[in-house]
């Protein structure tokens, strides 16, 4: 690259620096410096002369922002998802998109069982009465009963990486494993996992726990309405680590209020962050936490350096690892957007 100017990079947020330093090596780059996601219009106005942007899950890279990107070769997304990108719109304009799927599956799976083993055992519930000095009675037999896990049946929706990383975990507790997933996984996954394949309401019908593992499309929004939570039994915890539309959080709040179901663990929620006048928040049958499924050191790195990497394939015409649109090499092959 003796005498040609580095490509230059957007990074909407910083990330670990082990991704930085990979980009750093070969790039311009340009970070901004907070935690909050940038507005679509500062968003426009930075990316008009920028090669390659690396965003969050939380930036809304919408059709406009595209066609403010002059420049634009490459949008390499720091998640699995790529709902908060109009792929449409970037493959008809010749970018290339990627992800960073994989490299969180296990530490997406052991949060969905944090959730579900917090909420079956009221765990947040049982902190609270410790820490707030209401423990006065010691030991009695029905102090904070929950639902046993050992033993009942799960069920899954969306039986890909994390569904089928979660399905083992479940294997340990010896539970009978269900799945609904558009595709049934392979005969020999069936019979490694004892996985039995379930029409969608049958399973919801039949399962003590419900955890979600699906990505968030026109078909899957808003797919557990209050016809779905009606289906399930009184006893059963819905847990959800995939996005928070898949949900009807309104009926959701009513079914927990209801008892329809006897409680939930969020990690995903319609609107984020939550609200402080959201219902959710009220109520003591759910366990919240703040979209962190990934937050390990490890999966947080290895995704700032798989999308880095993704990057950087992109502007050595290189095909990267995780694509998201393969149909744009056809509008604009990778030759034409090699920088590197």
């Amino acid at each position: 690259m003796s005498g040609l100017a580095r490509p230059r990079i957007l990074v909407t947020r910083r990330i670990p620096e082990e991704g930085l330093e990979i980009l750093g090596r070969f790039c311009d780059l340009e970070v901004r410096d907070s935690r909050l996601p940038p507005s679509r219009e500062e968003l426009t106005s930075l990316i008009g002369d920028v090669d390659g942007l690396l965003c969050l899950l939380t930036d809304r890279v919408d059709e406009a922002v595209i066609r403010a990107g002059r420049r634009l070769r490459v949008i390499s997304s720091y998640s699995a998802g790529f709902d908060h990108i109009d792929v449409k719109a970037a493959t008809e304009a010749g970018i290339y998109v990627t992800n960073t799927p994989g490299v969180l599956t296990d530490a997406t799976a052991d949060h969905a069982w944090a959730l579900l083993m917090a909420a079956a055992r009221r765990i947040v519930e049982a902190d609270g009465y410790v820490r707030s000095g209401r423990w006065r009675e010691g030991w009695y037999p029905t102090l904070f009963l929950g639902a046993s896990v050992w033993g009942k049946t799960i069920g899954f929706i969306g039986f890909g990486r994390i569904g089928v990383a979660a399905a083992r975990r479940a294997k340990g507790f010896q539970m009978r494993i269900l799945y609904y997933s558009r595709r049934r996984v392979s005969p020999e996954l069936e019979g490694e996992l004892s996985a039995e394949y379930k029409p969608l309401e049958d399973l919801l019908r039949e399962a003590d726990f419900v955890s979600l593992h699906i990505p968030l499309t026109g078909e899957t929004w808003h797919l557990i309405d209050e016809g779905k939570l009606r289906l399930m039994k009184p006893t059963a915890i819905l847990v959800n680590t995939s996005r928070g539309s898949v949900v009807d959080q309104t009926a959701l709040v009513k079914a927990l209020r209801e008892g329809w179901i006897a409680g939930a663990g969020l990690d995903v929620f319609e609107e984020e962050p939550i609200k402080s006048g959201n219902p959710l928040l009220n109520l003591e049958n759910v366990v919240l936490t703040p979209h962190i499924a990934s937050a390990t050191r490890e999966a947080r790195t290895m995704m700032a350096v798989t999308a880095a990497e993704n990057l950087l394939s992109v502007l050595r015409g290189e095909e990267p690892r995780h694509l998201v649109n393969p149909e744009v090499k056809a509008i604009r092959p990778l030759e034409e957007v090699k920088l590197l």
